[in-house]
């Protein structure tokens, strides 16, 4: 026996892709649904996890990769989690303090052969190595931060330090010395850039083109209980993901606000406008691809989180649902892919999804250094690139 309800509470993070959420609020899509929702701005990517988990949350923002992590018990927590439903494609900035591109630029410009001889030299002075942020160690920014710097032909792990600080507080930490550079949602890069605090050297698409980037992730528990609840959230945050393509300017308004992101007009506009602007739904960007759930796990076992013995494939269809996807979009008439996966990394140019209700518009999807990502039964996780000279 089933309990719908109309009445919900969902968490966000304070960053520029919480806006399907926030706009499905102040824009009436979730009263369209019939659904009466309160927004709880979260300090953390913890409080989210937490939250959600405890039921203090019915559901959430969420880093792409936290389903299959919560689900996985990776961290603190183990709690079964599901995504029917992508809030955006990219919208990372990897952003270097300007004391750091200083440096760069003394031996060079910005370039991975500078940053390589900054860190040989800080080991042969004896001092500590440099600190990058992220803001969850099951994250996209993570594997971004890992991935960019990896391809310059540093070790993560052993010639620099990465430490784990909140989106909100990543311009304070930079602000003060404590970080040479971080990898975050935006508006924070453009925050840094446009304080002259820092400069913005890669975005998600200089990384992994057409990435997802945020989920909307409920309990696997929450999902069998309320399944006409969740088909409801899943179509009302969907509706506004268009509306916030379509509307960025707007968008960036409502996200500017106190309640929301709190940053100056401006800079929310800058952070939907510029290079590093998130995609809202177009090229599919709400389709739970679970070819990328598949590569996110991929990286989890490079950098040790994950054992490898474990059934990617089956964790992948356990926790991203294209199954609910399709039913919430098909009632709103929208196309809808009629695969699961794709290979990854192959696309330098806009092309077309034919494999689809009606065919899809697609973006590029090339990843740093060439790699590509074939999540095909039997095939091989391709090599990852090890080097690579540009860091933009």
């Amino acid at each position: 026996m089933t309990l719908e309800l109309n009445r919900l509470k969902l968490g966000i993070v304070p960053l520029m892709d919480a806006a399907p959420i926030v706009v499905a609020k102040e824009r009436g899509f979730f009263a369209e649904q019939g659904l009466d929702v309160d927004i709880s701005r979260e300090p953390s990517w913890a409080n989210i996890r937490d939250k959600v988990a405890v039921g203090a949350l019915d559901g959430a923002q969420m880093l792409a990769p936290m389903p299959l992590s919560m689900s996985l018990g990776l961290g603190a927590i183990r709690e079964p989690v599901i995504t029917g439903l992508a809030l955006n494609l990219g919208g990372n900035t990897i952003t270097l303090s300007a004391a750091l591109c200083h440096r760069l630029l003394a031996q060079g410009g910005l370039t991975g052969a500078a940053l390589k001889q900054v860190i040989a030299d800080d080991k042969l002075a004896g001092r500590p190595a440099l600190a990058f942020a992220m803001v969850y160690p099951f994250s996209t920014h993570n594997y971004e931060l890992r991935f960019w710097l990896a391809a310059a032909g540093i070790d993560p792990d052993r010639d620099v330090r990465l430490t784990v600080v909140p989106p909100p507080q990543m311009i304070g930490h930079m602000s003060a010395g404590n970080i040479a550079g971080f990898c975050v949602g935006e508006p924070w890069g453009s925050l840094a850039a446009s304080m002259d605090l820092g400069t913005i050297v890669a975005t998600s698409d200089s990384i992994f083109a057409g990435r997802l980037e945020k989920v909307l992730g409920v309990t696997r528990a929450w999902a069998d209980s309320h399944p006409e609840t969740h088909n409801a959230l899943i179509k009302a945050v969907l509706a506004a993901a268009s509306w916030c393509e379509a509307n960025r300017g707007e968008t960036a308004d409502i996200m500017a606000q106190p309640a929301y992101v709190n940053v100056p007009r401006e800079t929310a506009r800058a952070a939907l406008t510029g290079p590093q602007a998130p995609h809202f739904s177009a090229h599919c960007a709400n389709f739970p691809w679970r070819s990328q759930a598949m590569w996110y796990l991929t990286q989890m076992q490079r950098w040790g989180q994950l054992s490898h013995s474990v059934d990617l494939r089956r964790i992948a269809e356990e926790v991203y649902r294209p199954d609910l996807f399709r039913l919430a979009a098909l009632e709103l008439g929208l196309p809808v892919p009629l695969i699961d996966h794709k290979s990854e990394g192959g696309h330098a140019q806009p092309w077309i999804l034919d494999k689809a209700t009606a065919p899809i518009a697609m973006g590029p999807d090339l990843m740093l250094g060439g790699v590509r990502f074939d999540p095909a039964p039997g095939s091989e996780t391709p090599a990852q690139p090890e080097h690579a000279e540009g860091l933009s």
